[in-house]
């Protein structure tokens, strides 16, 4: 009998939620993600180390204010990091544009641009790349246009509907709506515990592959944020899973057949007009749950930012 991940992964393509290139060799995903949150657990890593110490050598000889220099090595790890996590996956790697832009379209596309040009001069193109940007509506509207460039991108802390709906209209590649920390919400404010199948997560991430459906529209669904197996496995035929290492692992271990968890055809119904400003707003502000995820979720990435850009610091001034 075959492992559950092996059997998960005839059902929806399987993504590495880390930067930790063993992890990813040992469990052979499609795809990789990354954040800052991410990058920051990667940066002490054996196999990261000559990378970082070549990328700070030539950042500190470029001169320059060490502020400067140490938000610049943030995105140029970033990109180094994700160009060795691309030579071992056959598929995409996301890399994330700064929380600090998360409401600020016109900086996100530019950063957007900083980022796939640093991507192509180590060569890896553009189509090997997703870039991750925070789904508030700055950060949807910079989606929309860099799709029309032709930059895909992965549309992340997604809590809401409102949310998800916006992504479908604006033609984005791919969302990765949250499992964990919606479920993570409900508990806190209920004190209940919830089985795979009444997870306020697990069911979230459903109807958001419904919508997807009833509308027919060409956006990835892939569910993100698990806290435990039965959470992925819940969801066996999202069209992707991101997924932690911790529970790669022990989905691996595992022997068994795992059921179908969602089921995704072809459009059901008309696409519903699309949302403008005020309707997202409002309908984000009426969401308690999503209103606070995504602006916790903003805070954390930005502090994980600030954290790597301070070890960066650190190293710099050792060199």
């Amino acid at each position: 009998m075959s492992s559950q991940l092996d059997a998960l992964k005839s059902l929806s393509l399987v993504v590495a939620d880390t930067g930790d290139l063993a992890a990813i060799r040992r469990y052979q995903p499609q795809d990789a993600t990354t954040n800052p949150s991410l990058i920051l657990k990667a940066f002490d890593l054996p196999d990261y180390q000559s990378l970082i110490n070549e990328e700070l050598a030539a950042i500190s000889a470029e001169g320059g204010d060490r502020q400067t220099q140490a938000e610049h090595a943030v995105d140029r790890l970033a990109v180094a990091m994700g160009s060795e996590i691309a030579k071992v996956v056959p598929g995409r790697v996301s890399t994330e544009v700064a929380a600090k832009l998360s409401f600020d379209t016109q900086a996100s596309i530019r950063k957007a641009h900083e980022l796939i040009e640093l991507y192509q001069k180590r060569g890896i193109s553009s189509e090997r790349v997703l870039i991750k940007l925070a789904s508030t509506w700055e950060g949807i509207r910079a989606a929309e246009v860099l799709e029309k460039e032709g930059i895909n991108c992965n549309l992340t802390l997604l809590f809401s509907d409102v949310q998800a709906q916006a992504c479908f209209d604006a033609g984005v590649f791919l969302v990765s709506p949250f499992v964990g920390r919606v479920t993570d919400w409900y508990k806190q404010s209920t004190g209940q515990d919830f089985t795979p199948d009444t997870d306020p997560g697990v069911q979230f991430v459903r109807g958001v592959c419904q919508r997807v459906n009833q509308g027919g529209f060409d956006t990835v669904v892939m569910g993100a944020s698990f806290r435990n197996t039965g959470q992925v496995l819940a969801l066996a035929g999202c069209p992707r899973l991101t997924i932690s290492p911790t529970l790669l692992e022990e989905l691996a271990a595992t022997k068994g057949d795992v059921a179908r968890g969602i089921e995704m055809g072809e459009a059901q119904s008309q696409r519903p007009a699309p949302l403008g400003e005020a309707a997202f707003r409002w309908g984000h502000n009426q969401d308690a749950m999503a209103n606070d995820k995504l602006a916790e979720g903003i805070r954390r990435f930005a502090e994980d930012q600030a954290s790597l850009e301070s070890l960066i610091n650190e190293r710099l001034t050792a060199h």
